[in-house]
């Protein structure tokens, strides 16, 4: 390998926090240890920096909250900094950004799209305004990275198909071997755990309602422990008071040590309005815990109705508490081991691998 052709930009708006490792966490982290097995430089741009897990061992330029794009910018043009190729995590596509990397820099610019949609897409202003900057700016981008089918084909209908030729997928992957596997499933009165951000695109709102709805034998017996924080939480509180729930939902914020908690439950719930391709899918189905999830994003490249998990229309509380119902008595049940298809397709490694190959 040519050494000289190999420094990295890699720009990611990530906020590096110790209570939340997660899957992306971990990708980074690996990423960088088998670029620097092959002589391959990264400078990565968060907005902060952290000295928990590996990241003291990343050679992170923090723009201490700075827009990512702008401070890069700066950077480039102050330091006279030189890459052979920038990519970008959780960055807008196609923006004057790109455009601007170009006048700077002559690097292979990559774009990794972890952005979800909208339930029922974008307004028609919105979607006009992508189309046009799909135009404009997408010729500056060499390779748009999809984390899914549905994302693959999401960057299509947004800017266009004239960009088939240079978007690809790489699915998201997981560490299997960090993460504990439960060996035997309660096939009645099954516990369930949520690991999520509390937002109202998360949908837990739709999953309280439904539990409302449940009889009252199964109301008064059914656990649902929710990991994660965020700008939701005390609506949901107050709804989970007002529907008198207290006892059904218990609130445990974030949790740094997930990989070991999911085995300890039956079910994982993810009642989402919108994803690309969750990662808290993978991972509890690594635990061996099956997923009831909704039918949006690149959930269902991953769950199999009635296989290592249980699909829904999105915001359909009803079918949503038919699943539970049945669940919880044991009328439904999910025999498989769920791991396997984790193991088989979706590693971290993988994952890591088919990232390199962009640069190598």
């Amino acid at each position: 390998m040519d050494i000289k052709q190999e420094k990295i930009a890699l720009l990611c708006n990530y906020e590096l926090l110790p209570e939340r490792v997660g899957g992306m966490d971990h990708f980074f982290w690996l990423f960088d240890k088998k670029c620097k097995e092959n002589n391959i430089q990264i400078d990565w741009f968060f907005p902060n920096s952290s000295d928990h897990g590996d990241y003291p061992n990343l050679l992170i330029k923090e723009s201490n909250y700075q827009n990512i794009e702008t401070y890069f910018l700066q950077r480039c043009k102050e330091n006279n900094l030189a890459y052979t190729h920038v990519i970008t995590h959780f960055v807008e596509l196609c923006t004057p950004f790109f455009y601007k990397i170009k006048k700077v820099s002559d690097a292979k610019i990559i774009a990794i799209d972890h952005n979800p949609r909208p339930l029922h897409g974008y307004p028609f202003k919105k979607m006009l305004e992508k189309k046009i900057k799909g135009l404009l700016f997408s010729r500056f981008i060499d390779v748009f990275v999809g984390v899914s089918d549905y994302t693959v084909n999401e960057i299509l209908n947004d800017f266009g198909n004239h960009l088939k030729a240079k978007v690809i997928i790489i699915y998201n992957g997981v560490l299997i071997d960090d993460i504990k596997v439960r060996a035997n499933r309660n096939s009645f009165n099954p516990t369930f755990l949520i690991a999520s951000h509390l937002r109202e695109s998360k949908g837990i709102q739709d999953l309280i309602e439904a539990v409302s709805k449940l009889p009252d034998t199964i109301k008064s017996e059914i656990k649902i422990d929710v990991y994660g924080d965020g700008p939701y939480k005390e609506y949901l509180l107050h709804e989970i008071k007002n529907q008198g729930l207290e006892n059904n939902f218990h609130l445990k914020g974030s949790q740094p040590n997930l990989n070991f908690l999911f085995c300890q439950y039956d079910y994982m719930l993810q009642p989402t309005h919108m994803e690309c391709f969750s990662l808290s899918i993978l991972e509890s189905l690594a635990a061996n815990v099956p997923v009831i999830t909704t039918n949006v994003g690149g959930n269902k490249e991953v769950i199999s109705d009635g296989v290592n998990g249980f699909i829904y229309e999105a915001k359909n509380t009803n079918q949503l508490q038919e699943i539970l119902k049945k669940v919880y008595l044991g009328q439904n049940r999910i025999t498989i081991n769920t791991r396997a298809l984790i193991e088989d397709f979706f590693s971290l490694d993988k994952m890591v691998d088919n990232h390199l190959k962009l640069i190598q």
